[in-house]
């Protein structure tokens, strides 16, 4: 079952979901974890960290997770 991560506005970018997920523990560590770690964002790969993520998209980490943002 996928970790559920709550949206507090209408988008979040994958750097910020990636800090609220507790997958990084500052933003300045984005670019480098999108650089050696494959992140697919609703079953595509991507690696930008502006990359704005809505309701329902879904995010998988291999080795860490899976996560689905809700409203």
């Amino acid at each position: 079952m996928p970790e559920k991560i709550k949206l507090e506005a209408e988008f979040i970018t994958l750097g910020q979901f990636l800090q609220i997920a507790d997958v990084i523990s500052t933003g300045g560590m984005a670019k480098w974890f999108l650089s050696e770690h494959e992140v697919f964002v609703n079953g595509e790969q991507d690696q930008r960290r502006g990359r704005k993520l809505r309701a329902g998209d879904k995010v998988q980490i291999p080795g860490i997770g899976e996560f689905v943002i809700t409203e």
